[in-house]
């Protein structure tokens, strides 16, 4: 099938909350080559970007990450700021978005890398991210003009309430989790789609850098792989987080390094019960199908 016959993802609703403000994507003007990275949230967003950062820029050491590629739909700073940033920008861009597919703009021009990861693992990561989250967060996100629906509340004392409480009310108190992902998986013949897994990243990155080198066009044999691999490493980004992590890790308490935490997977087995696992494997397959709900837990794909 050729691109012209390629029946493209349109954009059906606009999502709007705490975080988000979809309508943006309705004004982005796409170039050829722009590179969309997505994820649900938590499943190595920061990663992926610090890796295609150092792709399209050959392993140089000063690529500001958190300057060059922002969180599009997330609603501050307002949206005409970041267009005008993105404008301006030389080069080949990247941006990431946490929209489920059908609410944002959907582009031939570009190229998107969805990162997956197990959604236990994400909960894990986010609870990390959520509960260092220091007033400044909160104001940003609650008291900024422009708030659709409820306001972002604080998460409760307990890790294991918080995960049955997200599995609970999907996703709860982000987006819906499920959908997001199986509308990403649906679409993943796309010529424009990579799928990738933070599993997969974890067990050999060397080599899932390079598929996503040769997804975006690059000449995977003529990069300085080198450098590329050091700089995306966890414990030189965890030394440099300030340049990776948004606002400088101003945001939590303790800083960029609280941003870029741990990056480990399997740290909810030593706290939910068999019934608690049961109940969410259980819920994956219902929700995703069986091929999907192995892809999210294992990065294996039928």
């Amino acid at each position: 099938m050729s691109t012209a016959d390629t029946p493209w993802p349109q954009k059906t609703r606009e999502l709007h909350n705490h975080h988000m403000d979809s309508t943006i994507w309705n004004d982005f003007e796409f170039r050829d080559g722009d590179v969309v990275i997505s994820t649900w949230a938590k499943s190595g967003t920061t990663w992926v970007q610090q890796l295609i950062g150092q792709l399209l820029h050959d392993g140089a050491p000063d690529v500001d990450v958190a300057a060059a590629s922002p969180w599009l739909d997330l609603r501050v700073p307002p949206k005409h700021v970041k267009l005008e940033a993105l404008a301006r920008a030389p080069g080949r861009r990247f941006v990431k978005t946490h929209l489920p597919v059908d609410a944002l703009v959907y582009s031939p021009r570009a190229r998107y890398v969805f990162v997956a990861r197990d959604g236990r693992d994400v909960v894990w990561s986010l609870y990390n991210h959520h509960a260092r989250a220091n007033d400044h967060w909160y104001a940003l996100l609650n008291d900024t003009p422009g708030l659709v629906g409820p306001p972002m509340p604080r998460p409760p004392a307990s890790i294991r309430e918080y995960f049955n409480t997200w599995l609970a009310r999907d996703g709860y108190p982000f987006w819906p989790f499920w959908d997001h992902v199986r509308g990403w998986w649906e679409l993943r013949a796309l010529p424009n789609l990579l799928l990738t897994h933070y599993a997969d990243l974890k067990r050999d990155f060397p080599r899932e850098a390079r598929r996503i080198a040769e997804f975006l066009g690059l000449d995977a044999d003529a990069l300085r792989w080198d450098a590329i691999l050091e700089h995306c490493s966890f414990d030189y980004m965890k030394r440099n987080a300030a340049a990776v992590a948004p606002l400088g890790g101003g945001l939590w308490d303790g800083g960029a390094g609280t941003f870029i935490h741990k990056g480990t997977n399997g740290r909810w087995r030593d706290t939910l019960s068999d019934e608690e696992v049961a109940r969410y494997e259980a819920t994956a397959r219902e929700r995703l199908g069986e091929d999907c709900a192995r892809w999210l837990a294992t990065g294996e794909l039928p």
